[in-house]
């Protein structure tokens, strides 16, 4: 049984929700339910809707050690149309890297806020890259220009595939995508890799890899960045104008992926208020009096049209993103009704 644990099976011809045991929804079924079209299509269509009805407190953070720090992340919501509890328990060791071991590990933990029941769990790792990078899409829809031919991958990491394939999927106008990292043959491999996928949606797509990070950030119609740094990479002067900046890797006010010329260039936005406290990036500009929080715009806000977005081919934006159990909550409610409703067990 390759979509859920044997835990389901005993109930084949019973809906998951009356289940009396919870489901367990693989890695190999969630990649067949989602797409990266498909999750930012489910974002924009009811992040402003659902949004309201959800209770998400600040996500905690506690330091396992000077490197390494453990997050949870709950959410829930008593709305008939998303009856759910969710937590995501996710643990960040930036060290892994010389182990050869993905950074982030996470869990994810579905239950019914009718009645408390478990529901499913599921890797709340890949739950994760598809999630931060498709409100990463959703942003770059809306904000990017149509136009936009080239774009820069800073960072070649785990996220990086799902962040290239968001933003094509949102901008099919791009054509090149260039990836730098600083071990650059890390770089190389994932070229090599999206070469040979050949995903639909990516055909007539050139990738290749470039190591000097200042020479192509100035070729990026759009720029996106997930790493893991604490000095600024990104450089405000170099980017060009229009240029379209996607800023993921910082969670925390000690890292920092662009300088303060890059927010003072660009009209700001974020995916939450938590960015505003989180985000090093942010709350640096704030402290320097580079920007002010009443700056800053939001992605419903530009999703309902309360905000106004791109203005000119010429504009400099920014999201920030430093993710949301709003966003986990919505990618984890269309992986389980999908799952039920074509009878993945």
């Amino acid at each position: 049984m390759d979509s859920v644990s044997k835990l389901a099976a005993s109930n084949d011809t019973t809906t998951v929700s009356s289940a009396t045991s919870p489901i367990f929804i693989t890695t190999e079924t969630i990649h067949t339910i989602l797409s990266h079209r498909i999750l930012i299509q489910h974002f924009h269509n009811f992040l402003p809707s659902l949004s309201p009805t959800l209770h998400t407190p600040l996500r905690q953070s506690h330091a396992v050690s000077p490197s390494s720090s453990l997050l949870l992340m709950p959410s829930w919501s008593a709305s008939p149309s998303l009856p759910y509890i969710g937590v995501k328990l996710v643990t960040h060791f930036p060290q892994n890297t010389s182990l050869n071991l993905p950074g982030i590990h996470g869990s994810y933990v579905l239950f019914s806020s009718t009645n408390g029941q478990t529901l499913a769990s599921m890797d709340g790792t890949i739950l994760t890259l598809y999630r931060t990078a498709c409100v990463s899409g959703l942003a770059s829809k809306i904000l990017a220009r149509e136009d936009s031919e080239v774009l820069v991958m800073v960072g070649a990491g785990a996220l990086a595939p799902h962040l290239i394939k968001a933003h094509i999927s949102a901008r099919p106008s791009l054509r090149k995508v260039i990836i730098w990292n600083r071990t650059m043959k890390k770089a190389k491999e994932l070229v090599e890799k999206l070469r040979k996928e050949g995903d639909i949606g990516s055909e007539g797509v050139c990738f290749e890899s470039n190591e000097n990070l200042d020479e192509i950030v100035g070729l990026g119609d759009i720029v996106s960045c997930a790493t893991n740094a604490t000095v600024p990479l990104v450089m405000g002067e170099k980017l060009k104008p229009g240029a379209h900046l996607d800023l993921v890797g910082s969670f925390k006010e000690t890292m920092k992926e662009c300088d303060d010329e890059a927010i003072r260039r660009g009209r700001v936005f974020v995916d939450s208020e938590a960015a505003l406290e989180e985000a090093g990036e942010i709350v640096g500009a704030f402290k320097r009096g580079v920007i002010s929080k009443g700056d800053v715009g939001y992605l419903v806000g530009l999703i309902k049209g309360e905000q106004v977005g791109r203005v000119s081919s010429e504009e400099i934006t920014v999201f920030k993103s430093v993710g949301s159990a709003v966003v986990d909550m919505l990618t984890a409610q269309l992986v389980y009704e999908t799952c039920v409703k074509n009878n993945k067990l």
